[in-house]
């Protein structure tokens, strides 16, 4: 089964309203919001990659959907597969450990399995945070909307190619790939104004076609808008191709955002921080996407995201 054959099934029983229709990546319960994400070996890190980025990308990754919905970390429990290194172990940990005392996020329980020897790491985390009022989803977008992007995209996916090239790579993309950053606080400004928003973990034309489908509207991106990095556009460059490469390559863990066509998003001190760039808009009409690069349409990629499937 594919990704979205698999929660197009759970949707059968996940029929509470906190499930929120299993159309976003976080459930809202009571107050809280929740968001379980897991990471494997050989999908989601590469076997050489140092233990405590693993562990902190685990954590980073949680708290990337709590950003998205403007939560405040209020704790954790960790699913830790136990391997037969223990300094592999010890270090992983450690990763765990720094990632939640630098965003405050307290761990509060878990559970350890052991797999055999020759099966990949698989680990897994439940994040909790409080919420605000309202807490935006994917579900909200309105036809007329402008769509902005938190953060700059394609430097994890630029990083995690140096590193398949060379296992020894190092430098300001790969440290982006291993070590991703939260957007915690530019979440929390935005949620008050966001009609919809997520966060881009499986590549900006995958997931900005998710809130898309999810909001009963088109979706038009200016692809020469996609904002991409110095470090980027040194490795990779700055033609259409490398922006492509940045829109799909996944694993950035910027935010997305349906806002208000009056707002500007730069405006909020909170937001500003990082960088705030609009790419487009929601459109009436049946779900879809629709691309530019320099005002003209150009044709979808075969590859929008990364999508889990055999």
């Amino acid at each position: 089964m594919k990704e979205a054959d698999v929660i197009a099934r759970l949707r059968r029983s996940a029929t509470h309203p906190a499930a929120r229709d299993l159309l976003d990546d976080a459930a809202v319960l009571d107050g809280f919001v929740i968001t379980h994400d897991s990471i494997a070996e050989g999908v989601h890190f590469l076997p050489f990659d140092p233990p405590a980025s693993i562990g902190w990308k685990l954590v980073a990754a949680n708290l990337s959907d709590l950003a998205a919905k403007g939560a405040t970390p209020a704790g954790a429990l960790l699913s830790f597969t136990l391997s037969d290194d223990d300094d592999w172990d010890e270090e992983f940990l450690g990763g765990v450990e720094a990632a939640c005392e630098s965003y405050h996020l307290p761990l509060i329980g878990g559970d350890t399995i052991a797999l055999p020897r020759s099966a990949p790491r698989i680990f897994g985390m439940t994040a909790i945070g409080r919420s605000g009022a309202p807490v935006p989803s994917r579900a909200g977008g309105q036809a007329g909307d402008a769509l902005w992007v938190v953060g700059t995209l394609g430097d994890a996916a630029a990083g995690l190619a140096q590193l398949r090239e060379d296992g020894k790579a190092v430098g300001p993309l790969v440290d982006v790939y291993r070590r991703p950053v939260p957007l915690l606080a530019a979440g929390s400004a935005l949620a008050a104004y966001a009609h919809a928003m997520m966060d881009v973990s499986d590549g900006l034309l995958l997931d900005a076609r998710r809130m898309a489908e999810a909001s009963g509207c088109g979706v038009e991106i200016a692809l020469d808008a996609v904002p991409i990095s110095s470090a980027f556009v040194r490795t990779r460059g700055d033609s259409q191709a490398a922006r492509m490469f940045a829109a799909t390559g996944g694993d950035d863990y910027a935010l997305l955002a349906a806002l208000p066509p009056d707002l500007d998003p730069t405006s909020l001190a909170s937001a500003g921080a990082s960088a705030v760039t609009r790419l487009g808009r929601l459109a009436a009409g049946p779900p879809g996407l629709r691309l530019t690069f320099g005002g003209a349409p150009i044709p979808l990629p075969e590859r929008l995201g990364y999508q889990h499937g055999r």
